[in-house]
């Protein structure tokens, strides 16, 4: 690892402040920013931690939904969020083991927008609402690739703004070494309509499955999804799984997520 210089900024003025800083790179959970700076294919001059910033932390309802703070580890969503979300505290707490949901955060997760994560497929599945330092972004905007997203250069995800749906359930296929999601599919049904969210199988990473939201608009149940299939040429290959068994595992665990939402 290279030696770098350490910021803990309080506020969220002070954090963007510390970033505008030649080779400042944001720090949040570290989960994955970390491992990659001890192997040496990251070299921050400085690196700003949010953790110490209070208002970017913490559970709440508000307007648009439930509010949760970019700065909020797993573990505290996963208890916090139960009461209201039930399905996004499902998702938490299966992210991982034990020491990532203590230290991992959902602002690091969708900041580094890793295309096997499982919050991507929540704030996509959501139509959440990705509030920034400048702005606000919608899901559908706001993922662009893998580890690409809307952020520009310094821009701080302080707070995500789920709406609530009516029912909702995300199941996924655990990478075993990993927990990372071989697959994972979010579906969340509202009054408007369905959104099914993939996370862990798409070549440009998370996507909504468009097909199967109008299926289960019309009709929210497994048997909707009967005729309906995923082109393997979308999907990702190695060797955890083919792109075909992929393709089927995205078909396989929607129905098993409106099983298990309705």
């Amino acid at each position: 690892m290279h030696n770098f210089d350490f910021a803990k900024p309080s506020t969220i003025a002070d954090a963007a402040k510390a970033l505008a800083a030649e080779g400042a790179q944001a720090l949040s959970g570290g989960q994955t920013l970390i491992p990659t700076m001890k192997q040496r294919l990251a070299a921050p001059a400085v690196l700003v931690s949010l953790t110490g910033i209070r208002e970017m932390q913490g559970v709440c309802l508000g307007e648009g939904g439930l509010h949760v703070g970019a700065a909020t580890p797993h573990a505290v969503v996963a208890r916090e969020a139960r009461a209201h979300y039930p399905a996004l505290a499902d998702l938490a707490g299966g992210i991982g083991d034990p020491s990532v949901r203590s230290r991992g955060t959902i602002g690091g997760s969708i900041a580094n927008n890793d295309p096997a994560a499982c919050y991507p497929a929540a704030v996509l599945a959501s139509g959440a609402t990705v509030v920034t330092d400048r702005r606000r972004i919608a899901a559908d905007d706001y993922f662009q690739g893998l580890f690409t997203t809307a952020l520009e250069a310094g821009e701080i995800v302080t707070t995500v703004i789920f709406p609530i749906p009516q029912k909702a359930a995300y199941v996924k296929f655990n990478q075993p070494a990993s927990r990372f999601a071989l697959t994972g599919v979010f579906v969340a049904k509202f009054a408007s309509g369905v959104r099914v969210a993939v996370t862990g199988a798409g070549n440009d990473g998370v996507f909504r499955w468009a097909e199967a939201e109008r299926a289960l608009s019309a009709d929210f149940s497994a048997s909707a999804l009967s005729g309906l299939s995923v082109d393997p040429a979308g999907m990702m290959s190695d060797l955890h799984g083919s792109a075909a068994y992929r393709a089927n595992l995205v078909k396989v665990l929607t129905g098993r997520a409106v099983t298990a939402a309705g």
